[in-house]
């Protein structure tokens, strides 16, 4: 598991030079489980099997991924509904599993926290979804990835292996 940072891009190597994930890892042949884009942080897993690879990516095994979403603007309760029954984007329709306030503190600020949860990745899915209802996320950190919770107190650019009492799906 790696806590990835804000601007570093989940790839082998950048044309313009930019950091990726693989440069502050062991050597190995990583293959990275889903991806984060650039402007987004948090839990990232690696593996060097294809096939689990595969199994925790793959829509028909449904893996939930959580995310802590920082959100401007204000979301109505149609909005809500909404994002749980699904809205048509350019590549399909998607849905959040769950999707709730996640601090209450922040309701009278023009920023709102959500905890939403996913079970397929497609490419900018949650920040897509905010967009189809008018909100613009403005922070999007990966809390969760099936089993797998991101430790608090694994910095951002670190890694450390995931323990063995973590039950993943059998291959």
């Amino acid at each position: 598991m790696y806590h990835k940072p804000e601007g570093e891009l989940v790839t082998r190597s950048d044309p313009e030079g930019r950091p990726t994930v693989f440069s502050r890892l062991p050597p190995g042949r990583w293959v990275a489980v889903g991806r984060l884009d650039i402007n987004s942080s948090g839990l990232l897993l690696l593996t060097d099997s294809g096939e689990l690879a595969n199994r925790l990516m793959h829509p028909r095994y449904e893996i939930e991924r959580e995310y802590a979403v920082r959100v401007q603007g204000i979301l109505k309760k149609e909005d809500l509904e909404k994002l749980t029954g699904g809205v048509e984007l350019d590549d399909g329709r998607a849905a959040f599993e769950r999707v709730a306030p996640a601090d209450r503190r922040t309701a009278g600020g023009a920023n709102r926290w959500y905890r939403v949860v996913l079970r397929e990745g497609r490419k900018r899915e949650v920040r897509r979804l905010f967009e189809a209802v008018g909100a613009r996320v403005s922070r999007l950190i990966r809390i969760r990835y099936g089993p797998i919770e991101l430790p608090r107190d694994l910095a951002p650019g670190q890694w450390r292996e995931v323990p063995n009492t973590v039950k993943l799906p059998t291959l």
